[in-house]
């Protein structure tokens, strides 16, 4: 048969089969009063032998099928009564997954730069935390400062000063002597 005489219509029901071969009826079977269509050079014998062998593996298919189904299915109550979810089996996957990473290289090489950078953060804080608490002891001697902190306690004496004070209660920078209509 030469490649002009074939069917090249994929939505042909003989695709790819010579024109020469019997139509089939509207059901896709061939017509009652003729024999299956064979491929060329294939024998009736050969032909229900490859329909005898599909029918087998057809037949292995489905066995092999209900086989995985019960075992899914058997898996399914093992875990069940073991008290695996798939919650529980997620958390597993997310766990086992989480100490892959931290095994990983580019994990540990990470870690390791995150902590340099994290002691050496630490140590500039702490340089400039110094540096702060230094400048605020020198503010606090100062003499501006000493003078606001006198004037301050002044006002705190004014107001306290009216009720009867307990010797404790007294500002320890307000001098003995005040009189209550001091000047700042």
């Amino acid at each position: 048969m030469d490649s002009a005489s074939q069917d090249i219509n994929l939505n042909s029901p003989n695709k790819g089969l010579g024109s020469d071969l019997p139509a089939q009826g509207a059901a896709g079977t061939a017509p009652s009063n003729a024999t299956s269509t064979l491929p060329p050079g294939m024998t009736e014998e050969e032909a229900q032998e490859l329909r005898t062998e599909l029918a087998k593996v057809e037949e292995e298919i489905h066995t092999l099928r209900q086989v995985l189904s019960a075992k899914e299915r058997h898996a399914a109550d093992l875990k069940r009564k073991l008290g695996l979810n798939p919650l529980n089996e997620l958390k597993q996957n997310i766990s086992k997954s989480w100490q892959d990473v931290q095994a990983s290289n580019a994990y540990k090489k990470t870690q390791e730069t995150l902590s340099q950078a994290g002691q050496k953060t630490s140590a500039a804080l702490s340089t400039v935390g110094t540096a702060i608490s230094r400048r605020l002891g020198d503010m606090r001697n100062s003499p501006t400062f000493k003078s606001f902190e006198d004037k301050v306690g002044n006002i705190k004496y004014k107001m306290v000063g009216n009720r009867v004070p307990d010797e404790g209660a007294q500002s320890p920078t307000a001098p003995s002597g005040m009189q209550d209509g001091a000047p700042f």
